[in-house]
C-alpha cells in the first residue's frame, strides 16, 4: 500500500482528566438531581429553563417554525426508515418447542427493553436524523417507554423545532432539554424529574461518549461513538468528484473525523484530491472540512482489489463505499464495517437520511465485533426450557456427573434428588 496522501495519527483515547470530569458532573446529579441539571444546562449552555421537560405547547410552537415541505421531507425519510426497521423486526423470530432429546422443550423468546433514552446531539448541528435513526427502531421493537435527551441551542432555552418534530415524528414519549454528560447521567440513575431508563443509545462529544461508558452496567448502551468515518475503495471507472464529494462529507463533521480513499489507479487519487481542493472552495462548512481533509484525510494506493479489500477488513470503517467496475465481486469479502454502499449511485449521505437504513453506527474498530444501531439493539432474546419427568430422569445422572468432576456438589444434589 503506497501513501499518495498521508495523515496524522489520530489519538483518541480518554484522558484522564475527561474521566474525571466526568465522574464529578455524574456524581452531581446523582446527588442534586433536577438542580444539578437545571445548573449545568446554565453553565454550558446559557439556558436559563427552569422545566426540562418539553411541554405540549412547545411542541406545537416547533411545529408552526418548521415550513410544510421541510415536514413532509422528514416524514418521507420516516417512513422508508420505518418500513426497513419493520423487516428487521420480522427477521427475528421466536424459538418454540425445540426438542434435542424427547422429553426436553427448549425455546427462546423475543423481548423489547422496557425504556430507553435517545441522546441527539445539537452541536455545531441541528441533527435531527439522529432523531429519527433512534426513536423509530426503539418504538418498532416494541420498547414501552422511549424518552429522548438534547441540549438546547445556546442562550435561548429552547431544543432546535426541527429536532422537536423529527422526535415527535419518531415516536419519542419524553423530551428533556438537557445534554451532555448530565443527560446520560439523569437518565441511568433517574432524578425529581426524570425517571431511570434500561438503556441510553445515540452519538454525542467526548463528554457524553465518556459517560456513556461510565454508567454502563448500570444501563445498557449500544456503543461507544467516535468521530465519524468512511472508507472509499475505488478503481479507475469511478468519479473523482463524486468521490471527493463523500469525503468531504464525511470532513464536514468534526475537525478529526477520518475520510480515506484506497484506489488501485494513482491517476484517479490525483484527480481525487485535486477535486477534494475544488470542491472546498465553494463549500459553506470548508473550515471544518479542510482542517479534517488536511490533517486526516488519506489516499492510499493498492496493488490490487484484493489488498484493498483486507486493509478495509483490517481497518472496520464506520461507513464502506465500494466503487467499482463489479462491485458485487468483492461486496462478499468485505466483512468488517458499520454500513456498506455499493456502487456509485448510492451515496453515503443517503444512509444518513433517508434511503432507510440506520446511520448510527460504530467507529474506531468496532465494526470488528458490532453492528450500528437496529431494531435488534433493543431487544432481548431470553431463552427457556422446560421437561416431562422421564426426561428428567434421563438427563440428570449426566448433570450429576458433570457437576461432580467440577467439584460442584450442591448442583450434583439438585440433579440427582430428580433421579
Amino acid at each position: 500500500m503506497i501513501e499518495v496522501k498521508s495523515a496524522k495519527p489520530r489519538s483518541l483515547a480518554s484522558s484522564e482528566t475527561l474521566e474525571s470530569d466526568v465522574k464529578r458532573i455524574i456524581d452531581e446529579v446523582r446527588a442534586a438531581g433536577d438542580a444539578a441539571l437545571v445548573s449545568f444546562n446554565e453553565r454550558f449552555d446559557d439556558c436559563k429553563r427552569e422545566s426540562l421537560r418539553i411541554s405540549a405547547e412547545e411542541l406545537a410552537e416547533a411545529y408552526e417554525l418548521v415550513p410544510e415541505e421541510d415536514l413532509e421531507d422528514i416524514q418521507k425519510a420516516r417512513d422508508n426508515i420505518i418500513e426497513f426497521a419493520k423487516q428487521q423486526r420480522i427477521s427475528i423470530g421466536e424459538v418454540r418447542d425445540f426438542e434435542p432429546m424427547p422429553g426436553i422443550h427448549l425455546g427462546h423468546r423475543v423481548i423489547p427493553v422496557d425504556s430507553v433514552c435517545c441522546y441527539v446531539p445539537g452541536g455545531g448541528y441541528p441533527l435531527f436524523s439522529t432523531a429519527l435513526m433512534l426513536g423509530i427502531p426503539a418504538n418498532v421493537a416494541g420498547v414501552r417507554r422511549v424518552v429522548a435527551c438534547s441540549p438546547t441551542m445556546k442562550g435561548t432555552g429552547k431544543i432546535h423545532p426541527y429536532t422537536l418534530v423529527a422526535l415527535d415524528q419518531a415516536g419519542v414519549d419524553e423530551i428533556y432539554a438537557i445534554g451532555g454528560a448530565q443527560a446520560v447521567a439523569a437518565v441511568a440513575y433517574g432524578t425529581e424529574t426524570i425517571a431511570p431508563v434500561d438503556m441510553i443509545v445515540g452519538p454525542g462529544n467526548s463528554f457524553v461518549t465518556e459517560a456513556k461508558r461510565q454508567v454502563y452496567g448500570k444501563v445498557g448502551i449500544d456503543f461507544l461513538a467516535g468521530p465519524s468515518e468512511v472508507l472509499v475503495i475505488a478503481d479507475e471507472t469511478a468519479d473523482p468528484q463524486i468521490i471527493a464529494a463523500d469525503l468531504l462529507a464525511q470532513s464536514e463533521h468534526d475537525k478529526v473525523a477520518k475520510a480515506i480513499l484506497v484506489t488501485t489507479d494513482l491517476d484517479l487519487a490525483d484527480k481525487t484530491i485535486s477535486a477534494v481542493e475544488s470542491q472546498l472552495e465553494d463549500l459553506s462548512t470548508a473550515e471544518i472540512a479542510r482542517a479534517s481533509w488536511n490533517d486526516y484525510g488519506e489516499v492510499l494506493l493498492a496493488g490490487s482489489l484484493d489488498e484493498a479489500v483486507d486493509y478495509a477488513n483490517n481497518y472496520a470503517p464506520e461507513h464502506l463505499e465500494v466503487c467499482t467496475a463489479e462491485p458485487q465481486k468483492i461486496v462478499s469479502r468485505l466483512v468488517n464495517y458499520g454500513s456498506m454502499f455499493v456502487g456509485k449511485n448510492t451515496a453515503e449521505v443517503f444512509g444518513d437520511y433517508a434511503s432507510g437504513t440506520n446511520h448510527t453506527l460504530p467507529t474506531l474498530g468496532a465494526a470488528r465485533y458490532t453492528g450500528g444501531v437496529w431494531v435488534g439493539t433493543f431487544l432481548k432474546v431470553c431463552t427457556h426450557q422446560s421437561m416431562t419427568e422421564d426426561a428428567s430422569k434421563t438427563l440428570a445422572p449426566l448433570v450429576s456427573r458433570l457437576a461432580e468432576r467440577e467439584g460442584l456438589m450442591a448442583h450434583k444434589h439438585a440433579a440427582d434428588v430428580r433421579k
